[in-house]
């Protein structure tokens, strides 16, 4: 006999990050005392998230069509390139309406503990990408900013990105400290955002 429906969609819910089971149990009888169209369309939105998601061939952004929609915009500044951890800081930066440049989602951050090294992240993509600019125009100055959380992890990564960069001849700078020390940058305040982005030091 199949599990009984509610609890699957509790047990469901509650594996979701920041979802205990009272919240998911709430959650889920309040999908039950509405219309079944937000069950079907909520059903159907999650079932497209592996379909017609993919990473952008350009910056490794999650998209449904690619390139995505940021890299596809003539507006955006090609060789300014803001390097995140993740979609989640993209999101933030995004949010707070200064950048003009294009992004590059590593999806990760160094971390030697727990045996993620710089071949686990999308590096080689940004590698590539930063290659790819400088030939087509050597005369063409491109500015990389790590937008990177200033724990170690973030700081491990970062100067593997200074590493790595610097000897391709671009310019590179980091987020100024608007954003507190240990915080994950989906979490700062658009402000602290704002002036990291503007106050940015050369690394």
């Amino acid at each position: 006999m199949s599990a009984d429906p509610i609890q699957r969609v509790i047990l469901a819910l509650s594996r979701l990050p920041s979802i205990g089971e009272k919240t998911a149990a709430r959650l889920t009888f309040f999908m039950l005392n509405r219309s079944p169209e937000l069950t079907q369309e909520l059903s159907e939105a999650l079932g497209a998230l592996h379909e017609s998601v993919r990473f952008c061939s350009e910056c490794e952004h999650l998209t449904a069509r690619d390139p995505c929609h940021i890299c596809a915009n003539p507006k955006r500044r090609a060789s300014l390139i803001c390097v995140v951890e993740d979609v989640s800081s993209l999101m933030a930066i995004e949010r707070t309406g200064v950048f003009e440049g294009r992004y590059h989602v590593l999806h990760g951050l160094i971390s030697p503990l727990d045996g993620v090294g710089p071949d686990d992240l999308k590096l080689s993509s940004l590698l590539n990408r930063v290659s790819r600019l400088r030939a087509d125009d050597p005369e063409r100055p491109v500015e990389v900013i790590v937008a990177l959380q200033s724990g170690v992890n973030g700081n491990a990564t970062s100067l593997f990105l200074q590493h790595v960069l610097k000897p391709l001849g671009v310019s590179l700078s980091r987020i100024a400290s608007g954003v507190p020390v240990g915080t994950n940058l989906h979490y700062a305040d658009q402000v602290s955002l704002a002036e990291a982005l503007s106050d940015r030091r050369p690394l």
